[in-house]
């Protein structure tokens, strides 16, 4: 393999490549990071120096990067074939990830839909939920509910359901339009957590007694509202949505895109309230940060609606190329393998005490408003005015310049906006998550000054 310079690949990248979410004209002036390799919970750039991985890339990463029996699951499937469709098909990786994730997850999930991505995980949810009712003789349930401040990707449909203005406002024209209620943001709300809890439930609970006829389905991330600045639910509020979809017979859709798989503490979010979806999508960890495999799992009685003879019209038509990939599904059951040999959920149920207890200096720092965690799963949200907790101005980019000084300092993470937010692998050490918070508190302290 070829060795190239940093300044060589660099201008590969100004002439050639055109990043995601990335203002390229900032990015090419800031000396962007090139990675060349990875080891454990640390990435290794082109010029030599390491870095925590603050975010695991993306919030998929679970075990550290190249991990052995993960590695080994590729090799092994990489000597029986790489991909063959799943259209009109099977293969035998696809299968027996099906099976196991109709095991982990809530018991009305039976039947596992794949995809490439989280994103296209909500299109076929939505997809399923719009047709379902279609097959069922109620063609006016075509309606979404869905939350103000969602994130749930970026394909056309999952930007309907989202409602982030700063990525969505854009392609309004192209969107298709939804009822929106609030999710609940204890700390921007006048009132305490119950009452913010209790307003949003009512906003739904009315939206639902005038519309729900019309209602498809509702959308929601569980717990934690994650790109939108990781917002946490006062406890309870998913458990009564669930309740009061069922009273209007709306199909109640989970995106656990960023939440499942342990992140918040439990294997799913859901099941922090014992909540049982009707349709919930999955990715990111799926494959523990290695290929892109998502899916969209739903009941058997969403699945049966489509079950009949060719002459019916039933079929779903929906499918990518890519969809069960070998590769892919693979490794994907070797990571979940590795949850119980190495006792994932343990570890992070540790680490999240430890973590909680050395996140509680920030929230003296003069401009953080509000440290938020669930699990391995943390939002800090900086200020200009602790007591009155105004914001700083948009063009400040105070979570970058924080997240700039991190980097400095050797820890990845991203922004969203004014909140910070920290994501490290699930497996990540307590002296490394120890040492990781160590850099983001500095880079909070200095970055704000």
């Amino acid at each position: 393999m070829a060795t190239w310079s940093y300044d060589e690949l660099l201008e590969k990248n100004r002439r050639f490549l055109w990043n995601p979410f990335t203002q390229m004209k900032g990015y090419l002036e800031d000396e962007p990071l090139i990675i060349e390799r990875g080891e454990g919970v640390k990435l290794y750039d082109v010029r030599g120096r390491a870095y925590y991985d603050g975010n695991a890339s993306v919030w998929l990463n679970v075990h550290g990067h190249g991990h052995p029996k993960l590695n080994a699951a590729i090799r092994e499937q990489l000597d029986q074939v790489a991909h063959s469709t799943l259209l009109g098909m099977s293969n035998v990786p696809a299968l027996l990830l099906a099976e196991k994730l109709v095991q982990l997850t809530p018991e009305r999930l039976q039947k596992v839909f794949y995809s490439d991505s989280g994103a296209e995980a909500v299109e076929i949810g939505l997809k399923m939920a719009y047709q379902y009712w279609k097959l069922r003789g109620r063609p006016e349930k075509q309606v979404f509910i869905s939350m103000k401040n969602a994130y749930h990707g970026d394909t056309v449909g999952a930007v309907s359901v989202g409602g982030m203005d700063t990525f969505h406002t854009t392609f309004s024209g192209m969107l298709f339009p939804t009822l929106k209620v609030s999710y609940p943001y204890p700390y921007r709300f006048d009132g305490s957590p119950e009452a913010c809890r209790q307003a949003c439930l009512d906003e739904l609970a009315e939206v639902l007694a005038e519309h729900g006829d019309k209602v498809a389905g509702l959308i929601v991330e569980p717990m934690v509202q994650g790109a939108g600045g990781m917002i946490m639910m006062p406890p309870g509020t998913l458990a009564e949505i669930e309740k009061l979809c069922r009273a209007h017979e709306v199909l109640l859709l989970i995106d656990e895109v960023a939440t499942g798989f342990g992140r918040t503490g439990r294997l799913f979010a859901c099941e922090h309230e014992a909540v049982q979806p009707d349709i919930m999508m999955v990715g990111k960890k799926l494959t523990g940060g290695y290929l892109p495999v998502a899916a969209t799992l739903t009941s058997d009685e969403v699945y049966d609606a489509f079950y009949g003879e060719h002459h019916e019209g039933k079929t779903f038509y929906h499918g990518h190329s890519y969809t069960g990939n070998q590769l892919g599904c693979a490794v994907a059951l070797a990571n979940l393998a590795l949850y119980e040999e190495e006792r994932v959920l343990e570890h992070v149920a540790k680490a999240s005490r430890h973590l909680a207890e050395w996140l509680e200096p920030m929230k003296a720092l003069p401009h953080v408003g509000e440290v938020r965690q669930l699990g391995l799963m943390v939002g800090i949200e900086l200020v200009k005015d602790k007591v009155t907790k105004e914001p700083h101005p948009w063009e400040e980019a105070i979570g970058a310049r924080v997240c700039r000084r991190a980097r400095e300092l050797g820890l990845i993470t991203r922004p969203l906006d004014h909140v910070v937010t920290f994501m490290p692998p699930l497996a990540t050490p307590l002296a490394d998550l120890q040492a990781m918070v160590g850099i983001l508190e500095q880079a909070i302290r200095e970055g704000t000054a």
